[in-house]
Order: structure tokens, then C-alpha cells, then sequence
């Protein structure tokens, strides 16, 4: 047991059941900038972390009947064929040492993306519900395509980082479905949509060595009991507050990862 790692998945796990993003965000450079874990061990092992996390979140926003599933099968037509995919490319382009540090620079951008994302998120829900009040019809018509595509580009992000499959998702779904989603709810459906989707990517590196198990339990033993008081508390705490914060904090771990590829 390593109470570090345990404080580490904890403080990662409240998040997650808090808000429904920073899973991979938080997590991956976590692994990287203070536990020195190497960059492929980090993607793989927080994939099952995230998945595993988020699957006890779940449980509670489905008890509370939040999950809208269709919009959840729309996410996973285009991210789980794109995630089985960049897993194959991964298989059969082995990473080298300049491989490994354009991964970590993904890493920092997706992490970057991320942050910007969280801020961008309130304007992107604003002009989409402009959009599906003044052209609904052809909104309407767009929404299931753009799911879609949406779903393949968080398949093809996550596969690569582990990031982006919770944060960049509510982004997506906020513009795409403004006048659907409650905060509670479009948590719920990002958490669902995730969960298979990081199990997927989370195969393809275990077949590939990527996954530390000791590791992993150690994070686990912190995150399931966090992620469940999140997830309690998810629909009586201040979003936008707490999304504002985590967008700060995302992006002071993105810079920081920047620089240290630079280096």
C-alpha cells in the first residue's frame, strides 16, 4: 500500500463523481510529473483506473435515472470503432524514445484542450441553444451525425492519452444537446459513455503490457469510496464553481507537463 497513490486516487475519484470529468486529465500527468511513472504505463493503467472509477459513479447516477442511453449509443457507434482502431495503429507502430516524447506532448495538449474546454463549455451551450431554438429543424438533423463524429474523436483522443473521454464529452454534448442536458444528467451520460469506452482502449494496452496492477489497486483503494461521495453529492454542489477551479488546475498541470517535454 503506498498512501500517496491512495490520496492520489481519492482526491481523482471525488472529481470524477463530482463533476464527471478529470479522470485522465488529472490522473495521467499525475503519474507522469509526480510519480515518475513512464508515459504508455500511465495511459494504460489510468484507462482501467477510469473505467473501474467510473463504473461505482455510474451506479448511483443510474439509480437516480439520469442516463439519457440514447444519446449514449450515438457517442459509442463512433467512439468505440475508433478506439479499436487507434489501438490496432498503436500495435503495430511500436513506440520509440522520440515516440514517447510526442506522447507526453499529446498528453499536455489533450490536458491544455481540456482546460480550454471546461471554460468554453457555458458559450458553447449558449450558442447551441440559439442554434436549436432559431433552426431546429436542421439542428435537429445534424445532432445524430455530430454525435457520431464526436464519440470517433474522444475514441481516437483516449486511445492515444487517456484524456478527454469526461471532460470533452460534456463539452460535446452541452452544445450538441443545450436544451437536453441538466448538469446532473449530462454527467451521468458522459460517465456511462466513458466507462466501455476506456474498458476498450484499456484492452488494447493490456494486450500491449501497458497496465500496472500494483498501481492500479493502490489508486483504486482511494478513488471507489471518493467517486461514491461525489457522485452523492454531484447534484447539490455549484458546477460551474467547480469547473472553473478544476479548469485552473488543469491548465497549471498542462504547462507544467509542457515544460517538462521541453526540457
Amino acid at each position: 500500500m503506498d498512501l500517496m497513490l491512495i490520496a492520489a486516487g481519492a482526491l481523482t475519484g471525488l472529481l470524477v463523481g463530482l463533476t464527471g470529468v478529470g479522470g485522465g486529465a488529472l490522473m495521467t500527468p499525475m503519474l507522469l510529473l509526480v510519480f515518475g511513472v513512464a508515459p504508455l504505463s500511465a495511459i494504460g493503467t489510468d484507462l482501467w483506473f477510469a473505467a473501474i472509477t467510473k463504473i461505482f459513479a455510474t451506479r448511483v447516477h443510474h439509480g437516480h435515472k439520469l442516463i439519457d442511453w440514447q444519446i449514449v449509443k450515438r457517442l459509442w457507434l463512433g467512439s468505440l470503432t475508433a478506439s479499436v482502431a487507434t489501438i490496432v495503429w498503436m500495435k503495430y507502430h511500436p513506440i520509440n524514445a522520440e515516440s514517447v516524447k510526442l506522447l507526453k506532448t499529446a498528453i499536455s495538449i489533450a490536458v491544455l484542450t481540456t482546460a480550454l474546454s471546461l471554460l468554453l463549455q457555458k458559450p458553447l451551450q449558449a450558442l447551441g441553444r440559439r442554434k436549436r431554438i432559431t433552426d431546429a429543424s436542421h439542428f435537429k438533423a445534424l445532432q445524430t451525425p455530430m454525435t457520431v463524429l464526436a464519440g470517433a474523436t474522444l475514441g481516437i483522443l483516449v486511445s492515444l492519452t487517456s484524456v478527454g473521454a469526461g471532460t470533452l464529452g460534456v463539452v460535446f454534448l452541452s452544445y450538441l444537446y443545450p436544451l437536453r442536458m441538466t448538469p446532473p444528467k449530462l454527467i451521468a451520460t458522459d460517465l456511462m459513455h466513458a466507462i466501455p469506452l476506456a474498458i476498450f482502449a484499456g484492452i488494447g494496452h493490456l494486450f500491449m503490457g501497458d497496465v500496472n496492477f500494483t498501481l492500479l489497486g493502490n489508486l483504486l483503494l482511494g478513488s471507489i469510496p471518493a467517486v461514491l461521495i461525489g457522485a452523492s453529492l454531484s447534484a447539490r454542489l455549484p458546477h460551474a464553481v467547480l469547473r472553473s477551479l478544476l479548469a485552473i488546475v488543469l491548465m497549471s498541470i498542462g504547462i507544467k507537463l509542457w515544460l517538462t517535454v521541453g526540457a
